[in-house]
């Protein structure tokens, strides 16, 4: 019987999939806004809006986020803005262009739809698994209770989880915040009211998301680890360094907290 409850995010932690999210975020936004990626000056500016993509990640907290940067970045506002005042240009952006939540998440879920129907392989190529992560995982899952809590929407989490890292994992184990909202927070608390009674442990590769978790009393029992390989910046990384409830993991350092050889 399990006596440890592992929760897990996804983007950053198991996978890397910057680079198809910019793909499907540049692709969706043509489908946005068609006069605009009409235009053969912006057409042109494809790869280099991608490479910016990559720049800006670490203040995505869900996908439909990335259709809101590639419309920024078009315009003008540079990546320092968006990494500094992220929290601010995005609902400013969302008011400004009338955009609607639940929209950007449908049309960036049919989008990705559209582009694993057309060509799954090229899909899944788009996207990279941290090497050594599947092999954590797949020790946690056969010893120790173990969920993926993340902001991906779970039919593209679980393609990738069999697909790309060869792990399976039942649909039931994968908790998506993105259609409902759902905090992080919530779903952990929710977890642990499941499974009274053992240890537990978050692994994200956002600083905000962890610090979110320390505001919560009823979750003041759970390890929080931070991974130095996500989507985090040096800054992030030495300010949870000094938060005592955070613990920046390298990737040596989580196999020996999950006790994987």
């Amino acid at each position: 019987m399990s006596t440890s409850l592992w929760a897990f995010d996804f983007d950053g932690v198991v996978c890397n999939s910057v680079g198809e999210s910019s793909k499907s975020a540049w692709k969706a936004s043509a489908r946005k806004w068609p006069e605009m990626f009409s235009k053969p000056d912006v057409q042109a500016r494809e790869a280099e809006i991608e490479q910016k993509m990559r720049t800006v990640r670490p203040v995505v907290e869900t996908g439909y986020e990335n259709l809101v940067q590639v419309r920024c970045l078009l315009e003008g506002v540079s990546e320092d803005d968006i990494l500094q005042h992220w929290h601010t240009i995005l609902p400013e952006s969302m008011q400004r262009w009338q955009l609607d939540r639940q929209e950007l998440v449908e049309l960036f879920g049919s989008t990705r739809d559209a582009w694993m129907a057309d060509n799954l392989d090229g899909w899944l190529a788009a996207n990279e698994i941290y090497e050594g992560v599947p092999a954590i995982v797949q020790h946690l899952r056969s010893q120790e209770s173990f969920y993926i809590v993340t902001t991906k929407q779970a039919r593209f989490t679980e393609a990738l989880m069999h697909s790309m890292a060869k792990v399976p994992i039942a649909s039931q184990d994968i908790f998506s915040t993105t259609v409902s909202g759902q905090p992080k927070s919530e779903i952990l608390v929710d977890l642990q009211r499941q499974h009274p009674d053992m240890t537990y442990h978050f692994v994200e590769d956002k600083l905000g998301t962890l610090e979110k978790v320390c505001k919560v009393d009823a979750l003041s029992g759970w390890q929080l680890y931070l991974v130095d390989w996500g989507y985090n910046t040096a800054e992030e990384r030495d300010r949870a360094a000094r938060n005592p409830r955070i613990a920046v993991m390298s990737l040596q350092d989580l196999r020996q907290a999950t006790g994987c050889s």
